[in-house]
C-alpha cells in the first residue's frame, strides 16, 4: 500500500494522477500547508525538505520518496508502465520529466508568486517569468507536433507537465497560437485519472477564474506561506 502525503497543488497532482492511472490501491493523508503540517516533526522524517508530495511504500520496508518528480520515476519502475524499460525512449521520457521539474515548474511557480501572490506589483518581474513560462510552453508545442503525448506513448513526462500546465491562467499565461499544446491538454483533463487526481486530497478548481472567493482564499492563504 502506497501513503500518499500530499495537498492540493501542481505538484500534488502529478503523483495522485498517475496513481490513478496506474490504478495502484494508495491512502491519502492530507497535509494542510496552511496549518503548517509539513513542518511536523512526522512529516519531516519523510521528507527533511518540508514540502509535499511524498509516499511510503508499506509494501518495500516503509521506503519514503520525496520530490514529485523522483516519485513517478518510483511508481513507473514500481510497475513497469509510463517508463519504458530501456533504451532511447526511456531516455527520451527522462529529459522531459527533467523539462518540467527544472524548468516549467520553477518558472510557472515564480509566475504565480509574483503575478497572484506577492502584495507588490514588480511588473519587470512579472514579465520575466511570464515570459520564460510562455517560452517554455512553446518549446513543449513544437515538440508535441506529429505525437500524441511529449514522448510519442503516455508517460510519466505528460503527467508531469500537465500538473503545471493546466494551471496557466493562474500565473498569467496565455496559450494562444499553440494548437498541439491545447489539444494535448484537453486529451490529458479528460482522462478519468487526471479527472480525479485533482481532487486529492480535496477538490480547489483553480482553474475557475470567475470564482472570487475561491481566488482570494487561495491568495491569503498562499501569502501565508511564502516565507516557507
Amino acid at each position: 500500500m502506497i501513503e500518499l502525503y500530499t495537498a492540493a497543488t501542481p505538484n500534488g497532482w502529478k503523483v495522485s494522477a498517475v496513481l490513478e492511472e496506474l490504478a495502484m490501491p494508495y491512502e491519502v493523508r492530507h497535509i494542510d500547508i496552511l496549518q503548517g503540517d509539513q513542518h511536523s516533526d512526522d512529516f519531516r522524517g519523510i521528507n527533511p525538505n518540508g514540502k509535499i508530495p511524498a509516499i511510503v511504500d508499506r509494501d518495500n520496508n516503509d521506503l519514503a520518496v520525496f520530490e514529485s518528480g523522483a516519485i513517478l520515476f518510483y511508481l513507473a519502475e514500481k510497475t513497469g508502465r509510463l517508463l519504458p524499460a530501456q533504451g532511447a525512449a526511456r531516455y527520451e521520457v527522462m529529459q522531459w520529466l527533467m523539462f518540467q521539474m527544472a524548468g516549467v515548474g520553477p518558472m510557472q511557480g515564480q509566475a504565480n508568486v509574483f503575478f497572484r501572490y506577492f502584495p507588490e506589483k514588480i511588473q519587470p518581474v512579472i514579465d520575466r517569468y511570464q515570459h520564460e513560462t510562455r517560452r517554455l510552453y512553446t518549446v513543449l508545442d513544437a515538440r508535441l507536433q506529429g505525437r500524441e503525448f511529449i514522448a510519442g506513448e503516455l508517460s510519466i513526462a505528460d503527467f508531469a507537465n500537465w500538473g503545471w500546465i493546466r494551471a496557466y491562467q493562474w500565473a498569467g499565461i496565455s496559450l494562444d497560437g499553440l494548437v498541439e499544446l491545447e489539444r494535448w491538454l484537453a486529451a490529458m483533463e479528460q482522462r478519468s485519472s487526471c479527472e480525479k487526481g485533482i481532487t486529492v486530497p480535496v477538490s480547489l478548481d483553480i482553474t475557475n477564474l470567475e470564482d472570487e472567493n475561491l481566488i482570494e482564499k487561495a491568495v491569503k492563504g498562499a501569502r501565508s506561506i511564502l516565507v516557507d
